[in-house]
């Protein structure tokens, strides 16, 4: 892999880990559509700490009062006392199903669908997934005013995206407005509960980083896409929420439709 290669994949992962459009989709079409290299298991493990510090530096406020609500309801014995500290175990309740279903059957998925037509294919299924919870879902509640049964929901939705293809944020912003979130306040609980997601797959993905044998000779390359996709990361944040603020997610079901059938058309062809 070239740097402009690494630079190119570090910002599509930077983009398409927050916008509804399937990261890992993104990382299994883009090289194939482009005859570039696979990318190694040290570069993906890179460019998902990349992502996870962009969200961690865009939601460090709200992540310290979680924090601060978490311990301070452990402490009192009122663990559910205040919006926070319900937040931050909402947050825990809603990543167990995609801990459990990655842990077990992620190989799996990637082994029986982690293939370029696949991918392609199950893109058109985040369209879909996006337009059903567009078309037939609205709500006004707020973060604050969910229950477990929402964050349980949502979580389950968030193990969808095991299927490469299928958008981790789209799949949850779906469920987020099926439970009755408006758009804002579902996209924003959905990077919240991304987080542990985010960092447990750049956990496991460091291992092969740390047993990689030219690791130094790699070093130009895994920073390029590090900060390509920490950066790009942030502002993909920041232009997801503040467009919700107006729009419907009209531009990303078009976008996930057209990219699937262009990718499809070419790969057959081929």
């Amino acid at each position: 892999m070239t740097f402009i290669e690494a630079i190119i994949l570090g910002l599509i992962q930077g983009a398409t880990e927050f916008l509804p459009i399937s990261s890992s989709g993104h990382l299994i079409l883009v090289p194939a559509l482009l005859k570039m290299p696979e990318p190694a298991l040290s570069f993906v493990a890179t460019v998902h700490q990349g992502t996870l510090l962009a969200v961690l530096i865009y939601f460090r406020r709200d992540l310290w009062q979680i924090a601060q609500g978490v311990w301070h309801g452990l402490i009192h014995k009122r663990p559910f006392a205040t919006p926070e500290s319900r937040l931050g175990w909402y947050i825990v309740f809603g990543s167990i199903p995609a801990a459990a279903a990655g842990l077990l059957l992620e190989s799996f998925f990637d082994r029986v669908f982690g293939t370029p037509v696949i991918a392609a294919f199950l893109l058109a299924g985040t369209a879909v997934l996006l337009l059903i919870g567009e078309k037939q879902f609205s709500g006004q509640k707020q973060i604050n005013q969910m229950g477990w049964i929402d964050a349980l929901i949502i979580g389950l939705f968030q193990a969808l995206a095991l299927f490469p293809g299928i958008s981790r944020s789209g799949s949850t912003i779906t469920a987020g407005l099926w439970r009755g979130l408006d758009r804002t306040a579902a996209a924003r609980f959905s990077f919240l509960l991304g987080i542990p997601a985010i960092l447990g797959a750049g956990l496991l993905s460091a291992i092969d980083l740390a047993q990689a044998t030219d690791l130094a000779a790699q070093l130009p390359i895994l920073i390029g896409g590090f900060v390509s996709a920490a950066v790009v990361g942030y502002v993909s944040i920041h232009f997801l929420l503040q467009w919700l603020r107006q729009h419907k997610l009209t531009i990303f079901i078009i976008y996930c439709l057209a990219f699937s059938l262009v990718a499809l058309l070419i790969l057959l062809l081929s």
